[in-house]
Order: C-alpha cells, then structure tokens, then sequence
C-alpha cells in the first residue's frame, strides 16, 4: 500500500533514479542517425550550432544585442576577467548586474569558469584531469556512459556524429568524474550539464566546471536515491504557496507530488528545456547567484502556466496538467520576458535556507535520517570564492593559444652584428692634435732646431682665404715691426695657410 505524505501520495525512493532516466530516455530518442543525417543535409547551423530541434535560434525566443554593444561588455569584462578577486570582493553587485545583461558569447566560457570556480580549482589540481584521463575507470559506468553519448543534444553540431569530438570529450569527462567521485558513480543528468560546458570550453575546464556544479551549486543532486532533488521539490512546492496560490492549490488538488515535473529541470538546470537563448541567460545568473535562480525559474514556469484560472479550465486532472507542464507555452520561455519575470521574483537564497531547514525536519520525522548527506550548498560564486580564497597566480589568465615564434637565422644575427660594429666606428673620435711649433716665437724663444723643410701639405687640406681688405686692417691694427728686433724665420707652418684653431693648444699672437 502507497504511503502518504502531505496529501500526496510519495514516490518510491528506489524507483526514482529509474523514473528519472527512462523519462530522459524517451525524450532522447528523437536524435536517432538518420533524422540526424536528414537534417544535416537539409539546413545549415544556427548561431548556437543546432541544425535542428527545439532549441535552435529563432528571433521569437532570442534578443540581439547590437554590435557596439557587445563590443563595450566585451571589454569590460575583460577588464572583471583580469582583477576577478577584487570585483568579487569589492563590486560583487556590479558582477551580478552584468551577469544579469547576459555575458557576451566570446567570453562565456571563460566568465562561467571563473564564476563556478573551476579556474582556481583546476589550478590547484595541476595533472588531475590527466591521471584520471588516462585510467580505464569502472566498467559498471562505462557501459552506461556509451550508450548515453549519442542523446545528449543529437541536432547540434559538435554532438551530431556518433564517435565525433564531440562525444569522445563527452565520455572523457563524465568517465572522469566517475574516477573522481567513486561513491557518487554516474547519473544520467549529468550528460547535459556536461555537454552544455563542452560547448564552451575545453573538456579539462568542462570536467571542473562540471565537478563545481555537482559540488558547490548542486550537492547530493545526483547520488543514489536522489535525496537532495526531493527535498529541493518540497522546498519548490513550499515556495509556490507564496509565489502562486491558484497553482499551489491546483497542483496539491490533484496530488501532484513535484518530482514528477521538476525533475529534469532541477537536475539539468533548464538545459532540456527551454529555448537555447534562454539557457544561456539562465545559467549566465545561475553560476552567478547559485540555485535560487533554478528555483525562480520554475516558480515562473508554474505561475504563467497555472497561475489564472482561465488556464485551469483545461487541466481536469493529473494527466492533462502534466502535459500542460511538458509542452509549456514558448511566450513564457522566450528569453526578454523569462529573464524580466525571473529577476521580479522575490526569492532569495536565504529564504531557500529557512524552507531547506523545515524540510530537513519534516524528512526525519515522515522517512528518519537521510542516507546520504551531501556537503552545505554554496549560494553563487563570491560564497564559492569566500570559503576557498585563491592564490593570485590560481586567476592568472593563460592563453589558450600558443604560437612557436621562430628564432631568425644566423645570417641575419650576423648582419645585426655588422650593423652594430659599422655604428660603432662611424662614431667619430675627437682628432688628437700633435705638437705645433709657435709660428711668430718672441726674441727670448730659443730658435727651433734646423731641419729640412717639411712636404709642402696636400692641396685637398682646408684653404683659408683672405681678402685683401682683411690683410690691410690686420697690418693697421699690428703696426710695423719694430726695427730694433731681429726678423723672425719664416717657418713652413708661416708659408702654409692652414688654420692653427685648436681646442688643446692655443696660440697667442
């Protein structure tokens, strides 16, 4: 006999897990390799990379930012991305804000890494991914692994071929994860948290990006026996009493227990379904402000779906609400109007926290102690980046292209070195002045030796002319020689008219 709890009747805990992915199973049947292949010659890729499906691009579900635009939040978050413990720290308001506008696609990679965590993380764990990557891992979750490859968004590009990149990074990050966390094993849910970070970066950063969610922003979601996702269900139902009373009394009419339509939202952070822009949108503000906005959005999806009554004249039971639940109007999901009605919803983390505790009270008294019991859930990055504070060298940012640049050959070394070695001499070197003999000595000069004339100089030495005007006023302001002194010798440097200018011997007249 069913047992009850809160007016409703409860779901196995041992058949959840299988509820769970034979939910996921039926709704990835559609990617089979010949639609695939129909599709892949029919249409070119979105901008997202979809060919195909739910998700592609379609101006109804997505908002276009103008290019100047992107262009301005491109560099300021850079400007975040290079001082990222100081803007969380001191402008943490200002880095929600901008996770709010949506962050530009060029950078979303590297901004959900560094929001998440994972960056520091993968710092701190130098190697890791490589051990584990290089190991066989558990055959239990391989075969479980493989075969869930090709369901994990089958109309998008890089997932589209069966062995392609796309799904051999796949299956190294969740056979990784296996490794990494032996007692949590494998869940079916995990694939599109996965691939979804596949799709913006490296599998190294998807396996820590993946290893933060499961950890920080999503703990217990996905052990055994799914604990923690019926206690988030509880806590959901709790707060749609506030949030949409005609939904709340609605859906506890019928005795629709929670897991049966939060599941895949919760487990797969809205992947699945909705709209891809709004996807993006979603988890730009989750890895920003941690689950209170997974519970937001399915507060929004309930009270614009059951929230009038007009809309509840055609949901008569259990069957026709959850279809209405499974096929949600696209004007709710469009991205504009889903992030205005998130951002309006007055749920905050702390409110989570106090339904989180009442729940945890009422768990024990209807079901005794929880089996397993996952570590305290960390509400958006500056909680993460709080409890395990970075080194500066774990944020440096490392380019994750690297070019070889060239040494020059040798020959051009030694024109270098030419080059040099000819500036070198061209430096010219002030002329050392040799020793030149007074050509008008006085009376008490001794007489230079006798000697033979010099060579008469070159006649490409410097000539000195003067004008016979000069030589009249030189003789004028001289006056004639007095004749009571000896005329002095005519030396060679007197019959020559090179200048006598020196800077180290001058001569006096």
């Amino acid at each position: 006999m069913a047992k009850t709890e809160n007016g409703r009747p409860s779901v196995d805990m041992g058949s959840i897990r299988t509820l769970n992915i034979s939910h996921l199973e039926d709704e990835s049947s559609l990617g089979s390799d010949s639609e695939i292949n129909g599709f892949t010659s029919e249409r070119q890729t979105d901008r997202y990379g979809f060919i195909g499906g739910a998700q592609q691009y379609s101006e109804e579900s997505a908002q276009d930012v103008p290019p100047e635009v992107l262009r301005q939040r491109e560099v300021k978050w850079l400007d975040m991305l290079s001082h990222w413990d100081k803007w969380m720290i001191k402008r943490f308001n200002k880095v929600r804000l901008r996770c709010q506008k949506g962050i530009p696609p060029a950078l979303r990679g590297r901004a959900w890494l560094y929001l998440s965590g994972g960056k520091v993380k993968r710092e701190q764990n130098q190697g890791k991914f490589q051990e584990l990557d290089s190991q066989p891992g558990d055959p239990k979750w391989i075969d479980v692994i493989e075969k869930d490859l090709h369901r994990q968004f089958p109309f998008h590009e890089m997932f589209v071929s069966r062995g392609g990149h796309g799904q051999q990074d796949l299956f190294r990050v969740l056979k990784a994860y296996t490794l990494y966390t032996p007692e949590e094993g494998y869940c079916q849910a995990q694939a599109p948290i996965a691939a979804v970070l596949l799709m913006h970066m490296p599998a190294e950063d998807a396996f820590w990006g993946l290893v933060q969610i499961c950890e920080k922003y999503l703990p217990g979601y996905y052990s055994p026996g799914l604990e923690a996702i019926q206690l988030d269900g509880e806590i959901l139902f709790a707060l749609l009493r506030r949030s949409s009373p005609i939904a709340f009394r609605h859906l506890e009419k019928h005795k629709i227990d929670p897991i049966l339509y939060m599941t895949e939202w919760f487990m797969c952070a809205f992947s699945r379904t909705l709209p891809w822009a709004s996807v993006l949108r979603v988890w730009d503000m989750f890895l920003c402000d941690g689950v209170k906005i997974i519970f937001r959005v399915g507060l929004v999806l309930l009270k614009c779906t059951l929230g009038t009554r007009e809309k509840l004249k055609t949901c008569q039971g259990l069957y026709e609400t959850m279809e209405l639940l499974r096929a949600i109007d696209p004007r709710y999901m469009q991205e504009g109007f889903l992030v205005r009605e998130i951002l309006e919803v007055p749920v905050t983390a702390r409110d989570i926290e106090r339904e989180h505790h009442s729940q945890v009270k009422r768990w024990k008294k209807n079901r005794g102690e929880m089996n397993f019991k996952p570590a305290p859930r960390m509400h958006g990055a500056r909680l993460i980046m709080l409890a395990e504070p970075p080194r500066r060298q774990d944020l440096r940012q490392n380019p994750t292209i690297l070019l070889e640049v060239p040494e020059p050959p040798q020959q051009l070394n030694k024109g270098k070195e030419e080059r040099k070695s000819k500036k070198k001499k061209s430096i010219k070197k002030p002329p050392v002045m040799e020793e030149v003999p007074n050509p008008y000595p006085l009376h008490t000069d001794p007489s230079p030796p006798s000697s033979d004339p010099p060579a008469p100089l070159p006649d490409s030495s410097p000539m000195l002319e003067t004008s016979p005007e000069t030589k009249k006023d030189s003789n004028h302001q001289q006056g004639a020689p007095s004749p009571d002194l000896p005329a002095a010798k005519e030396s060679a440097l007197q019959q020559s008219t090179q200048s006598l200018c020196s800077s180290e011997q001058d001569t006096y007249l």
